[in-house]
């Protein structure tokens, strides 16, 4: 894990703070005013006790309600400035760091989701993020208006007596040394409480999505459980840092007492001898009274400090997680869709054997090209080289012979469209699924589109047309309308490349008749890659590629593999003996 030091912390969250100085100015204004009143306040305890009860007042009363309305009303005028521009740059922060973090996971490869769960990136984007802003209002308001208060106050107090001051300055070190003490312990709970919160997001996550097979699996009781260990995880940590933090606040506030209690006795003394008024006494016990809220809430700034420091840490590691490459030309035409594969190799980060190796294959535009073999053998991965999700390892692929790490990624996969059995849909309506991507829709393509994958009757069917929101995922719609509206925006695409993974295999055998000749047309004049375990699907492909352990071990149309009776003859004697197997049963 990236380590982050306090300084490297703080100048990053000052870099987002430069833009609103403005508005921070403000809030540091407001904070001074606020300041200024606390030993304003005890100054007119003096005024009062020295020339209107120990002697006869030789100003107006009407004076003493204006005075004490008008610091009262000076303090909340600036305590709502203060409060509402610190509030209105820490949201516009939290904001800056919830798109950063969402623009990086956009741009982020395929292996940053296969190690951070999903549940994971929510707590960071979530919650995470809300620690570091807590942290950056508690500083900026808690400490700054915090410690011009202790300034404005101590320096009234010096005035009055300077010897009674110093006896409160002497047990100042030992608080700071008790907040110190604490500093790492919770620093380290924290770090600790949000993982565990990051596992709890992930439980909910997971079961949300996975509900289906809750049900059917009966995994209530499973999923329960799961819950309550994360659930009192977080209860154990919050009480660990709750019985930290709590005995600061009173240790802190001992040590003021007997201060205080050294001071009263002292002032007594100063008095006795005409050192003081009875003003100057009490205005300095106001003074010192007042000095008590200020430095507990110092003493309780450390929590969010160390919650929002350990927060920042994960929250600028996703911030500064790679990304995928941003080198390349941007294609200027079409792309003809002529895909060369020159001695390819591929091995994933970690693991000793290679996923790929040694594959060489030209396919000329317009071809179809059918991967073929048992689990394993490298059909995803070398589709995923294809798309520019992993960078080959050894030798190179070209694009209309230009090598793929020339052109850049976004270039690419406009060149490419993509129907997966995995079907991933939006929240949104059918049109926006169909034109997913496109920034100016046409509302002629998207009905063009969907006629062509025979979903016009479906759509019709529907209360808003082609305007109804599908639910998570299209929960709203079956297998096949799913795979249908998949189909369709690859359709709308009109991509010169084109990947089918297990397009139909959602669909019946009926809509997949029906579905075909839209596949047909799709496919016609484009390079078409098909990832294909049905192999009743791939009896036209112009060539049927059999991989296994990574390697190509044949490759020709269906009548010429089947006459060489080796490897792919024996995957489709072994399919349809097992389909007559399932039929006659």
């Amino acid at each position: 894990m990236t380590a982050f030091s306090y300084t490297s912390i703080f100048k990053r969250l000052a870099a987002l703070h430069r833009p609103y100085k403005k508005r921070l100015v403000l809030g540091l204004l407001g904070m001074v005013v606020s300041a200024a009143t606390e030993p304003l306040v005890a100054y007119i305890f003096k005024i009062l006790l020295d020339n209107g009860f120990v002697e006869k007042s030789t100003f107006p009363l009407w004076l003493v309600p204006v005075a004490v309305i008008g610091a009262f009303v000076a303090r909340g005028a600036s305590t709502f400035l203060t409060t509402y521009m610190t509030n209105w740059v820490s949201t516009r922060i939290l904001t800056t760091l919830r798109q950063q973090m969402f623009d990086r996971i956009l741009c982020v490869s395929i292996d940053f989701h296969a190690t951070h769960p999903v549940g994971r990136v929510i707590n960071s984007i979530m919650f995470e993020v809300q620690q570091i802003i807590e942290m950056i209002s508690k500083l900026f308001t808690s400490i700054v208006r915090c410690v011009l208060t202790v300034a404005g106050l101590l320096g009234y107090m010096l005035v009055i007596s300077w010897k009674l001051t110093i006896v409160a300055l002497v047990l100042m070190p030992l608080m700071v040394l008790v907040v110190r003490t604490t500093a790492k312990r919770l620093k380290k709970l924290n770090k600790d409480s949000l993982d565990v919160n990051a596992q709890l997001t992930q439980v909910i996550e997971e079961t949300s999505r996975a509900q289906h097979v809750v049900k059917v699996f009966g995994g209530e009781t499973y999923e329960r459980k799961r819950f309550a260990a994360s659930a009192e995880h977080i209860r154990h940590y919050s009480m660990r840092m709750t019985s930290t933090f709590a005995a600061t606040v009173p240790v802190t506030q001992i040590m003021t007492a007997c201060a205080m209690s050294v001071m009263i006795t002292m002032g007594l003394m100063q008095a006795g001898h005409g050192q003081l008024t009875a003003g100057d006494f009490v205005s300095f016990l106001a003074a010192m009274i007042a000095l008590q809220v200020p430095l507990k809430q110092l003493a309780e700034v450390n929590v969010p400090l160390q919650r929002g420091m350990a927060a920042a840490e994960a929250v600028f590691k996703l911030i500064d997680s790679p990304i995928e490459r941003t080198s390349g030309k941007q294609l200027m035409r079409r792309a003809l869709g002529k895909i060369e594969f020159y001695n390819v190799g591929f091995s994933y980060p970690g693991q000793e054997k290679p996923a790929l190796k040694g594959i060489n294959l030209i396919v000329e535009p317009g071809e179809t090209i059918a991967f073929v073999g048992m689990s394993g053998g490298g059909k995803s991965t070398l589709v995923n080289l294809i798309l520019g999700f992993y960078s080959v390892t050894e030798g190179r692929i070209l694009l209309d012979d230009v090598p793929l790490e020339q052109i850049s990624l976004s270039s690419l996969r406009k060149q490419i469209a993509m129907v997966s059995q995995n079907v991933v849909l939006f929240n949104d309506t059918v049109a926006a699924n169909i034109a997913y991507g496109d920034d100016s829709p046409d509302r002629g393509h998207i009905e063009a589109a969907a006629k062509a994958a025979y979903l016009t009757e479906m759509i019709a069917a529907l209360p808003e047309g082609y305007e109804t929101r599908i639910g998570d995922n299209g929960s709203r719609l079956s297998g096949g309308q799913r795979q249908r509206l998949a189909m369709a925006r690859a359709i709308y695409k009109d991509a010169p490349i084109l990947i089918l993974d297990e397009a139909t295999s959602a669909l019946d055998s009926e809509s997949e008749r029906a579905l075909q000749s839209a596949l047909d047309h799709l496919m016609e004049w484009r390079t078409t890659f098909v990832i294909a375990h049905r192999l009743s699907t791939i009896e036209l492909a112009s060539r049927i590629v059999v991989l296994s352990n990574g390697s190509i071990v044949e490759v020709g149309t269906h009548n010429e593999l089947l006459d060489k009776q080796g490897a792919y003859a024996n995957l489709y004697r072994l399919q349809f003996s097992g389909e007559a197997v399932n039929v006659a049963m």
